[in-house]
């Protein structure tokens, strides 16, 4: 069975699957932690390739601190809980189970 094809621009975190928790959600949250991106950015309309380039910047960040939130400094692990204490609180009102999403990576 031929894949449809990937979309060539970004919905936007604010229009995205299961209430932006897909991995570029996670990829602009984390941008947003390390101050890559402003926290108003939503990405909407960018080109997929955009986005990648977002995420290289992210992943060397994170290899700064052994890709664990607990090696973060206290400011950027503050920012990293106060964000994705927000998006996940924002996501289940939009309808994600995170139990859901699991089961089906089984």
């Amino acid at each position: 069975m031929k894949q449809p094809p990937l979309p060539k621009t970004y919905a936007g975190l604010d229009h995205d699957i299961n209430g932006g928790m897909t991995m570029i959600g996670k990829i602009i949250r984390d941008a947003w932690v390390f101050g890559i991106l402003p926290e108003t950015e939503t990405c909407e309309g960018w080109k997929i390739s955009r986005i990648d380039a977002i995420n290289h910047q992210v992943n060397a960040e994170w290899d700064k601190y052994g890709c664990m939130v607990s090696n973060l400094p206290d400011d950027l692990r503050d920012r990293h809980r106060r964000i994705y204490d927000e998006a996940i609180k924002q996501a289940k009102e939009r309808g994600w189970d995170p139990e859901v999403v699991a089961s089906d990576e089984d």
